[in-house]
C-alpha cells in the first residue's frame, strides 16, 4: 500500500470494546486506527484528528450511532467525514435509514474481517481519488484564472505602450523595441524566466511617463532648451506614480523610475550610483539608448547599430553596467535585429 494511504486515519467506534478489537485486527497495519466507546468520545477525537473515515457503531448508550452522525455532519470541519455504519441491525429498514442519512455503506455484524478490509480498502480508494479529481480541478480553475489575469495585465500593458506612443508619433515603437532587446540581455545574462518577464514589462513602459510632456517637446525636430529637457526629465518620476499602485513582484515602477539612472551618479532623477540602480533599470538604460541611437529621431536621422555600439562601450563602467554592455555587443554581432514594429 502507498505512503499516503498508510497515513488514511480511521476511528472506530463501539460501545463493545471486542468488536474494535476485531475491526482494527482487520485493518491493523494498513491504517492509522483510533477508538471510541461512546459517542462523547468519538466526537471528541474526530474533532481532533480529522479522520478519513469513521466506522460507526449504532446501538450505543446515551447516543446512538445515527444520532451522532448528525451532530457530526453539523461540525464544519466534519462535513466531509465518511461514515460506514457497522451493526448487528440486519434488516433492510434500519440499512435504509443509515444510508438515507448520508452513510457510504453499512456492514452487518457479526463482523466479517474481510468484508470490513475489503469495504474499507474501497472507499478510501475511492475517496484519495475523488479527492485527487477535485484538486485537479480547483488547480485548473486556478490556472485558468491566472491565465485570464495575466491576459488582462498584458492588455493593460499593451493600453497604456499605445497611449504613449500615440502622443510620440515619430518614435512610436521605440518602447517595444527596447522591450524586445532588454528581454533577449536579460535571458543571455541568465536571469530566470520571471525576473526576465518582470524586466520585459518595465521595458515596455518605461516612457509611460511622457504622456506627461507637452507633445510639441517630443516631436521637436531642432535642438530642445534647458527647460523642456527639464520637463522631459520629469518622465521617469511621472512613470513611478503612474505605476506604483500596481501590485507586482517585478518592482516595474521602481525600474521605470530609475532607467535614465548612471553608474557614476550622473543620471536622473534621483543620482543613484552602482548597485543603487535595481537590474533591470541597468539592463533598460543600454537598450534605450542602443535603440535610440539607432533609430530615426524628430531632430536627426537614425544613426546606426555601429554609432549606438560605440557609444555603450566607451560609456561602459562609467554610464552603463559592463556585463550588460558586454552582453549587448554580443547579441548584435550574433545577428541580433530589431524587429520592425
Amino acid at each position: 500500500m502507498s505512503e499516503d494511504i498508510e497515513k488514511q486515519k480511521i476511528l472506530i467506534v463501539d460501545d463493545a470494546v471486542s468488536n474494535i478489537e476485531i475491526i482494527n485486527d482487520a485493518l491493523q497495519g494498513s491504517y492509522t486506527t483510533y477508538f471510541a466507546t461512546n459517542a462523547k468520545k468519538a466526537l471528541e477525537i474526530a474533532l481532533s484528528i480529522k479522520p478519513d473515515l469513521i466506522l460507526l457503531d449504532v446501538v450505543m448508550p446515551d447516543m446512538n450511532g445515527y444520532e451522532l452522525y448528525n451532530r457530526l455532519k453539523k461540525e464544519p470541519s466534519l462535513s466531509d467525514v465518511s461514515v460506514i455504519f457497522v451493526t448487528a441491525m440486519n434488516n433492510g429498514t434500519d440499512e435504509t435509514i443509515g444510508l438515507e442519512l448520508g452513510a457510504v455503506d453499512y456492514i452487518t455484524k457479526p463482523i466479517n474481517q474481510n468484508i470490513v478490509k475489503l469495504r474499507t480498502k474501497n472507499h478510501l480508494a475511492l475517496k484519495r481519488q475523488m479527492q485527487l479529481e477535485k484538486q485537479l480541478i480547483q488547480q485548473n480553475m486556478v490556472e485558468l484564472n491566472l491565465h485570464k489575469m495575466k491576459r488582462l495585465f498584458y492588455g493593460a500593458v499593451e493600453a497604456l505602450t499605445t497611449m504613449a506612443e500615440t502622443r510620440d508619433p515619430y518614435t512610436a515603437g521605440h518602447q517595444r523595441r527596447v522591450a524586445e532587446l532588454t528581454c533577449a540581455i536579460a535571458m543571455a545574462m541568465m536571469f530566470d524566466k520571471d525576473e526576465t518577464e518582470g524586466f520585459y514589462i518595465a521595458a515596455k513602459l518605461h516612457d509611460i511617463g511622457k504622456i506627461n510632456v507637452p507633445a510639441e517637446i517630443l516631436a521637436k525636430p531642432g535642438k530642445i532648451t534647458d527647460i523642456e529637457f527639464s520637463l522631459l526629465k520629469t518622465h521617469s518620476e511621472v512613470g513611478y506614480n503612474i505605476l506604483k499602485n500596481i501590485e507586482s513582484e517585478w518592482m516595474i515602477a521602481d525600474i521605470v523610475y530609475q532607467h535614465h539612472e548612471k553608474l557614476d551618479g550622473s543620471g536622473y532623477p534621483r543620482g543613484l550610483k552602482g548597485d543603487e540602480i535595481l537590474s533591470g533599470a541597468r539592463i533598460i538604460a543600454v537598450a534605450d539608448v542602443v535603440e535610440a541611437i539607432s533609430s530615426h529621431r524628430p531632430y536627426r536621422a537614425a544613426l546606426g547599430i555601429d554609432v549606438a555600439m560605440s557609444e555603450i562601450t566607451s560609456q561602459r563602467g562609467i554610464f552603463y553596467d559592463n556585463d550588460v554592455v558586454d552582453i549587448c555587443v554580443e547579441l548584435f554581432k550574433n545577428g541580433f535585429i530589431f524587429s520592425k514594429i
